[in-house]
């Protein structure tokens, strides 16, 4: 996950452009935002125009061009004399093929074309002395071949992360790619991958356009393609906590009595001080019905279907009602297109979510930023790997859907993510404030109650680590290395798998990642439990050798086990996670019901250990298979703590 430790609250810094308070990397003294340099990309030749401006009642609507089907377009919006910040927008399409809108609240309609023909959309501009409405037609010419798209046009805060991808026609593919400014401030951009540049969105004293180029040889044509990126002003960032530029944030039921605290408490750059308890009470405090309806009003989002899709998880993929009890110890769920990886924070009580586990369509799919985990380089001085996988019947449970394809996905197939995911996130929450304490809480911030409870040695975590502690030193120090920044010194350089097979295999942790805190070893348990009682879906570990290219077959397993939470040492400790966070269940009954270990064979690799299940034992390796007309492929290597943003020690 990645929890916040308040002890550690004047050490949070940022990473990545894409939030908070982050482990690793360094902290800018100013506030976070950094002027990047001066351009490394030159300027375009091209004079097309870009933008033709349109006037509606006060409402300026700046348009392509020119519009084709099949390709990505946008269209802009503003309000005479007035930047953005502080306004609503809601557009809707009233005319013409339909076209999914993912980007309805921003001043950034981006959209795909489907066919030739007329469109028209309307606006809905709102804010303080202003309630406007207006309407914009344009007309989109026949398909052309060799189309090159940039996905996708976007508003975003100055000093933001940004990231574009250009998207390929089946069947073709855009070589000799290059990339300029055609308008609008210098920027420097990471072509690494030239199909995904990154870069910081400029500083900008108002609501600026900056308009890149791509250009591309596809089947023997030169193309071109133009992204539009709104860099927005924004007010000085003033806040410890979140103190490099953070995305615009809205409550997704905006008729929710606790809208104005979501924006204010959770995710944003002016948050100077926790909220109150009064202010923005734990959803358990006010209501323990597991009504779906008070954690709606709970969730704040960058793009409604963050919260649409939310809601019919919750609706039709929680059947035991878990993640609904779980979620009453949370204040709210934030999901935003820069959240990357996922955590919880006990100074706001909320968890945020990487919305990469939640996207059904390539339209959703786009609008989440690319940008990397700051982790990525952690431990590289080390000699081995511990890789993770969810499997059931010798299978992954997750689907790989390539980024390159326009991939739909259903509620079914991203529960696996999904899930564990939330268990893991919530088993914080519920570490930190199990429902069997909202009662006595006294505030007046949760973080005083935290202070109180820490103190005490009262989490369900120092429990666990009371009456059950890790004991390797190594692996505890190792950790530090891997998922929290530390220099390897000499002897943890030399470990060689076989090494950390005796550290890891004779303990008690059922993953890497526990080692980093007690508060993660007790996640760790919980995740692994639950996935395996709910969905039978088990949990594979490996120790393993590091090669230069890290693939499931040039990774050779030393040690392995598939659902290790079943291991009879570890079975106390994970009864008594369960017994703290889900007393609805009995954790020795529930522990003792899960199956044994299978043990991995020493040599193989992890492709080939995906097939020890003694049922329908054969190799199953999905690469390329084709699911309802769609290419999947096997998903991507995982590594210990990959998912979870872990506080700086």
């Amino acid at each position: 996950m990645g929890i916040w430790d308040p002890i550690r609250l004047l050490g949070l810094i940022s990473c990545s452009a894409i939030l908070v308070a982050c482990g690793g990397g360094d902290s800018e003294a100013d506030g976070g935002i950094v002027t990047p340099p001066s351009s490394n990309i030159p300027r375009c030749t091209s004079t097309i125009p870009a933008l033709v401006t349109t006037s509606s009642s006060s409402i300026r609507f700046q348009t392509e061009a020119q519009y084709v089907a099949g390709q990505s377009s946008a269209i802009i919006a503003s309000i005479q004399n007035r930047d953005s910040q502080e306004l609503h927008f809601r557009w809707q399409q009233i005319d013409g093929p339909t076209i999914e809108l993912v980007s309805q609240n921003s001043p950034v309609l981006a959209f795909d074309i489907p066919a030739s023909g007329s469109y028209r959309f309307s606006l809905h501009v709102t804010g303080s002395s202003i309630d406007v409405m207006g309407e914009i037609g344009i007309n989109a010419d026949a398909a052309t071949d060799g189309l090159l798209n940039i996905r996708q046009d976007h508003q975003v805060v100055e000093g933001n992360g940004v990231s574009l991808r250009i998207g390929q026609q089946a069947g073709l593919s855009a070589t000799n790619i290059s990339w300029c400014i055609a308008s609008g401030p210098d920027v420097a951009i990471d072509l690494t991958d030239p199909f995904r540049p990154l870069f910081t969105a400029p500083i900008a004293s108002q609501d600026t356009v900056l308009r890149l180029q791509a250009s591309a040889n596809i089947n023997g044509s030169q193309v071109k393609d133009d992204a539009f990126i709104l860099t927005t002003a924004a007010p000085a960032i003033s806040s410890q906590y979140f103190d490099t530029p953070v995305a615009r944030t809205y409550a997704y039921r905006e008729d929710s009595p606790y809208a104005n605290a979501l924006t204010s408490c959770v995710y944003s750059n002016q948050l100077n001080d926790s909220c109150t308890i009064n202010q923005l009470p734990l959803i358990g405090q006010i209501s323990n019905t597991l009504d779906t309806e008070a954690i709606l009003d709970r969730v704040l989002v960058s793009h409604d279907w963050m919260g649409d899709n939310f809601a019919a998880f919750l609706a039709q993929m929680d059947p035991n009602s878990d993640f609904a009890r779980l979620l009453q110890s949370v204040t709210a769920v934030v999901i935003s297109y820069d959240v990357r990886p996922s955590f919880y924070w006990v100074l706001t009580g909320a968890i945020y979510l990487d919305p990469n586990d939640l996207w059904l369509t390539p339209a959703q799919r786009d609008s989440i930023n690319e940008a990397p985990d700051y982790r990525s380089d952690f431990g590289n001085d080390l000699n081995f790997i511990m890789p993770w996988r969810y499997v059931k019947d010798n299978q992954y449970a997750s689907l790989g859907f390539p980024v390159t394809t326009r991939a739909t996905r259903t509620l079914a197939q991203i529960t696996p993510d999904l899930a564990s995911l939330l268990y893991h996130e919530l088993a914080h929450a519920n570490d930190f404030f199990p429902r069997s304490v909202h009662a006595s809480l006294t505030g007046p911030r949760l973080i005083d109650d935290y202070n109180r409870r820490n103190t005490n040695k009262s989490l369900v975590s120092d429990q666990v680590s009371n009456l059950y502690p890790l004991t390797s030193t190594e692996m505890a120090g190792l950790a530090g290395v891997s998922f929290l920044g530390a220099k390897a010194n000499a002897t943890q350089k030399a470990y060689q798998p076989s090494d950390i097979t005796t550290f890891f295999s004779t303990d008690i942790a059922n993953d890497f990642y526990a080692y980093s805190s007690t508060r993660e070893d007790t996640a760790m348990l919980f995740e692994e439990a639950m996935m395996s009682y709910r969905y039978q879906i088990l949990r594979d570990v490996a120790v393993t050798n590091k090669p230069a290219v890290l693939t499931a077959d040039t990774v050779i397993v030393d040690w392995g086990q598939r659902g290790r939470i079943g291991e009879s040492s570890l079975e106390n400790r994970a009864a008594l996670v369960i017994d703290e966070i889900l007393p609805e269940l009995d954790g020795i009954s529930l522990i003792a019901s899960l199956p044994a270990p299978i043990a991995m064979t020493q040599g193989q690799s992890w492709r080939q250990s995906l097939a020890i299940s003694p049922t329908n034992a054969q190799l199953k390796g999905q690469q390329n298979v084709a699911t309802n007309g769609q290419t999947i492929i096997e998903p991507e290597l995982r590594l210990s703590g990959d998912r979870h943003r872990h506080p700086q020690q």
